[in-house]
């Protein structure tokens, strides 16, 4: 394997980063602290086109290593990943219909999601309920047909963009009887009655990125929005009804497509840490020397980039395996994601601690980078299901 960044890697990265750093890092603690949704950097990275539908349709999907995204995933968290969630939590219900809709389903839809760049949108992915997350099955917001329309019931919980969104997919039961085979995802346009905001979320971190339930009372949709169109619903229900339904359920496929980026994000915030806890090293004095030269320090330091790099490298290979189609035999996406978020929270934790009492204020971003990196461990799949996914995948190896 090939380690050596292209110079199209390199500029884009650098891209990413100038963009962090002049127009996210500075802002971040206001956006930390209001939980306001960070539309005026959004706008800004749509000027640039970092958030278009043109970024993730040229850039990401020409480049064959599948590097691009996570080094600019890597980039906009390191800046701030609240903020940076405003912008590329759009790329989770486009990569859902990328995997799910028909050709022109994404035509027509997906430039929607990001509108133009001096009015951009945003697109939400809704399938998480109040009992049902990475079980699918336990699913209960219903899809029935009735004529030309669509009309879906039920309430979703912890949606990214949920309610601000112009476009969003939501996960819904056809049909009960047939459990997960028994469901799709619809797509609901901007203005469509039936669909509202519920409950925004007050978060421990990443409180740029917006949260909130998404309540669905008799709302109706036309039949063909139903993501990949009616005949192959149809054609999939028959399956699952004769017991020769095959494959992964969308949603699942979904997440297993996008971890290798959500590990990114957990990246850029565990790099931030640990650049700032070196920094620090160097300049406090105890002892008559800068504690970088007390081994308890250096030492920690030292593991802390250790484990950084070596999510780095998990994160790189899963991106490249799901760019090239290389099927994740030992779930190696999973592997990138569940490394890379229990790394954050770790290095951002032992960054609180050099720092000491400074470390716990305020005053210095590890507290809040200690608590965005939690997030990680928890969405598109927690720890513990990273690790069920890994054990089965070695189990049928």
């Amino acid at each position: 394997m090939d380690f050596q960044l292209t110079e199209d890697h390199l500029t884009t990265r650098k891209w990413a980063h100038d963009f962090a750093e002049r127009e996210i890092r500075p802002v971040a603690p206001e956006y930390d602290e209001t939980e306001e949704f960070p539309w005026p950097v959004v706008k800004k990275a749509a000027e640039i086109g970092l958030y278009s539908l043109e970024f993730w349709t040229e850039m990401v999907t020409s480049d064959q290593s599948g590097l691009i995204l996570p080094l600019v995933m890597e980039e906009g968290s390191w800046g701030c990943a609240g903020i940076s969630l405003g912008f590329f939590g759009t790329g989770l219900p486009l990569a859902a219909l990328a995997y799910s809709a028909t050709p022109e389903q994404l035509v027509e839809w997906a430039p929607r999601m990001f509108g133009t760049a001096t009015d951009p949108k945003l697109g939400a992915f809704a399938v998480t309920e109040s009992e049902a997350g990475s079980d699918v099955s336990a699913l209960r917001t219903t899809a029935v047909r009735d004529g030309d329309e669509w009309v879906l019931n039920g309430r979703k919980v912890f949606i990214t963009n949920g309610g601000i969104a112009d476009v969003h997919v939501v996960v819904a039961t056809v049909d009960p009887e047939l459990g997960h085979r028994g469901q799709a995802a619809f797509i609901i346009g901007p203005g469509t009655p039936g669909l509202s905001q519920g409950k925004k979320e007050r978060k421990l971190g990443i409180r740029a990125s917006h949260t909130a339930e998404v309540i669905l009372e008799d709302c109706r949709v036309p039949l063909e929005n139903v993501s990949g169109g009616v005949e192959r619903l149809e054609a999939k229900l028959e399956r699952a009804r004769s017991k020769n339904g095959t494959g992964q359920h969308h949603a699942l496929k979904t997440f297993e497509m996008t971890r290798p980026s959500v590990a990114a994000q957990a990246l850029g915030i565990a790099r931030a840490a640990v650049e700032y806890a070196i920094d620090y090293a160097k300049q406090r004095e105890t002892f008559g020397k800068p504690i970088i030269d007390h081994q308890g320090i250096a030492f920690k330091l030292a593991d802390m980039a250790l484990e950084v790099d070596a999510s780095r490298l998990l994160t790189w290979r899963a991106a490249w395996m799901a760019k090239n189609g290389v099927d994740f035999h030992r779930a190696e996406g999973s592997m990138s994601k569940l490394k890379a978020s229990e790394v954050a929270v770790w290095v951002t934790e032992q960054a609180v601690q050099i720092l000491g009492g400074y470390g716990y204020i305020k005053d210095f971003p590890v507290e809040k980078w200690y608590r965005d990196a939690k997030i990680y461990t928890l969405f598109e799949g927690t720890s513990e299901i990273q690790r069920l996914v890994i054990s089965r995948a070695l189990a049928s190896d």
